[in-house]
């Protein structure tokens, strides 16, 4: 081992928009040896969507829809700045973009994203969430998200595309990007009791600022099932991914079985 280098197992980069918090929050609850995260930021204007559908008259998914374009133009610069710390993994703390279009839209944003970064390894949210359902081996699920109507449109369809049975898509419809992290655990609570029932096999969170990661293990007990918050669904993707093979204990049956 090299007694200069601190990140001897894995070197992580982690791309989040500006007003997020969510992600940052979950990692520190990841404390391995040798392994590092390291976020770099793209800018994002704070904007309440709420307000801007009452100033424009458009409807609320053309605002989020126009938010989240201003947002691919931003991230280019990010992947440059985390970049050159030699990082040896990129991971996006972002989700909606990456279940944007279905399958095929995925693919093509992962394809724009592959342009920047090389032959770096990447992980996105929504292939994360894929190759963590596959462990389970599942084919009913339900998702909540922070989304306006068009983002849970987007997601259903990529989990479909995939061939599962989506029972149900809970979007709490937050007002702006920042409003995503203050959502409460009542509301969380609430959300997955609106989506849970004895058919469905796993429960997915998606909204990388919407942090899950206190909740979902003790729930997966309670609900005798999957629980897979987006935010480790990606930790668990970028550390297998870098060789990592870790079991983590109490932060979900992902990390500790697969």
């Amino acid at each position: 081992m090299d007694n200069y280098q601190i990140a001897r197992r894995a070197q992580i980069g982690v791309v989040i928009p500006s007003t997020n918090t969510g992600v940052e929050y979950d990692l520190q609850k990841f404390h391995l040896e040798g392994v590092t995260w390291h976020p770099s930021r793209f800018w994002i204007e704070l904007r309440n969507w709420a307000d801007e559908v009452e100033s424009t008259g458009d409807h609320v998914d053309t605002v989020f829809e126009r938010f989240l374009e201003i947002m691919r133009g931003e991230i280019p610069m990010a992947l440059r700045y985390v970049i050159s710390a030699k990082v040896k993994h990129i991971m996006l703390g972002m989700s909606a973009e990456t279940f944007w279009g279905g399958v095929e839209g995925s693919e093509k944003f992962e394809e724009g994203i592959r342009e920047h970064i090389g032959d770096i390894g990447l992980t996105t949210g929504a292939d994360a969430t894929r190759k963590a359902l596959e462990c389970f081996g599942v084919k009913k699920l339900s998702v909540i998200t922070p989304y306006p109507p068009v983002g849970d449109d987007n997601v259903r369809q990529y989990f479909e595309e995939l061939g599962y049975e989506v029972k149900a898509v809970k979007g709490l419809s937050r007002p702006s990007a920042t409003a995503i992290a203050e959502t409460s655990i009542q509301e969380v609570l609430q959300a997955v009791r609106e989506v849970d029932a004895d058919d469905v096999d796993a429960i997915i969170q998606c909204g990388t600022n919407l942090s899950t990661v206190d909740l979902f293990p003790t729930l997966e007990h309670q609900l005798e099932k999957p629980m897979i918050p987006i935010n480790v669904a990606t930790v668990w993707h970028a550390l297998r991914a870098c060789g990592v093979e870790d079991r983590i204990i109490g932060k979900g049956r992902l990390l500790e079985e697969f």
